[in-house]
């Protein structure tokens, strides 16, 4: 019997198919190394992220290609036109910090992505940027607003002054603040809401991170508020099997709707390292551990623990076998970048040359496989670090 195996064309075939890819697959990996200069340096603009900045900035000062990207995303998900904005903002923000002579470039643009953002959540609602069930129920507390939209653009605007203040500025962010606490300190568990009865952690971890850059920025302590929102935090949103925070819950916090999830754990631990770095690193390591896979030195990341559960609108396309979540990845470069895992960083950026398809342009660099928010999303990985940095050594601008 073995012998008529052995001697079958069509085995044969399978069998030298088989012995190959067992040759060639733990090295293919290493035709997708790339420099780690081009991604990351603690004293300057890595190249990559030049690349993928010029290309937002065009959109941005082209008002064609930027309905053409916007319309695109609003017709899916219009927090995407959103969080592509602000993950923007929050990256030149960076960038301007990390290089001076960047000023005059990013200043600008910032401004402008700013005053638009704020005119059109004025002149449209907060549900303009807000997927359309939040209009299904009522806000527990009145009047209605977002977490989600309050502390990413209390962030920009603080990330922006942090560069240079404005006294235009200065005042937006104080409302800003001023709203998310009065609204965050009325929740029973020390949380908002990002949509009716429904309070999402990534949210309310950008609201702390505004909030602390508010301090900074304008002589503030709000220390014992963090105290006791951590202090409730762990008593109240740590999900027992693993450790990790869980994602979305009521406003009482007696009823979770998403466990950990990797779409949120990765910036929620990127936030609370100006709020409390010991248990922003514990997050980080406890989420590593449970959402971290990799496929022959590729890295990637499951959005549950385990890669168990469903795919949904945070989580992005989940490939089935392996469990890669297009979501949780894409924020994986946040986590690994924000806590220097330098191991884990390299696998995912082998990944990103295999699978996202970078395509060079006349405008710089965009990845086919992604978004403007996910590329936002990368470019904030790569250049994050300046601004916590200065928040942490408390010196005053």
């Amino acid at each position: 019997m073995l012998k008529k195996i052995f001697f079958c064309p069509v085995c044969r075939g399978i069998a030298a198919l088989l012995l190959a890819a067992a040759l060639w697959l733990p090295f293919v990996h290493l035709f997708y190394d790339q420099s780690a200069a081009n991604y990351h340096s603690p004293d300057k603009i890595p190249p990559l992220a030049m690349s993928i900045a010029a290309r937002h900035i065009a959109l941005w000062t082209d008002p064609e290609l930027r309905r053409l990207e916007l319309e695109k995303m609003r017709s899916r998900n219009a927090e995407w036109d959103f969080m592509a904005r602000c993950f923007f903002v929050w990256s030149l923000g960076n960038m301007g910090l990390r290089d001076p002579e960047m000023k005059p470039t990013v200043l600008p643009v910032m401004d402008a992505i700013i005053d638009e953002t704020v005119r059109l959540e004025k002149e449209q609602g907060i549900h303009f940027f807000l997927m359309p069930y939040a209009k299904y129920n009522e806000f527990k507390m009145q009047p209605p607003r977002s977490i989600f939209i309050d502390g990413e653009i209390a962030l920009m605007l603080g990330l922006r002054r942090l560069i240079e203040d404005r006294d235009d500025y200065r005042t937006l962010h104080r409302e800003r603040i001023d709203v998310m606490l009065d609204r965050m300190q009325k929740g029973p568990i020390l949380c908002a809401e990002s949509y009716p009865d429904e309070c999402w952690l990534f949210c309310n971890s950008v609201g702390l991170a505004a909030i602390k850059v508010g301090d900074f920025l304008d002589g503030t302590d709000h220390g014992e508020f963090f105290g006791r929102w951590l202090e409730s935090a762990k008593k109240n949103l740590i999900d027992k099997e693993t450790g990790i925070l869980v994602s979305a819950f009521d406003l009482s916090g007696k009823s979770v709707s998403d466990g950990p999830e990797g779409s949120t754990i990765w910036l929620v631990a990127h936030c609370l390292q100006v709020i409390d770095p010991e248990f922003a690193r514990e997050q980080y390591w406890l989420a590593r551990k449970q959402l971290k896979s990799s496929f022959f030195g590729f890295g990637y990341a499951y959005e549950w623990p385990g890669g168990k559960g469903h795919d949904d609108v945070d989580s992005g396309p989940i490939i089935p076998i392996i469990n890669l979540s297009a979501g949780s990845t894409g924020l994986a470069f946040l986590g690994a970048a924000s806590f220097n895992d330098q191991e884990y960083l390299t696998s995912l950026y082998r990944s990103l040359e295999m699978g996202a398809f970078p395509l060079p342009t006349g405008q710089g660099v965009k990845y086919c496989a992604s978004n403007a928010v996910g590329d936002a999303v990368l470019l904030y990985s790569i250049t994050q670090g300046p601004a916590w940095q200065k928040i942490l050594s408390g010196r005053q601008p």
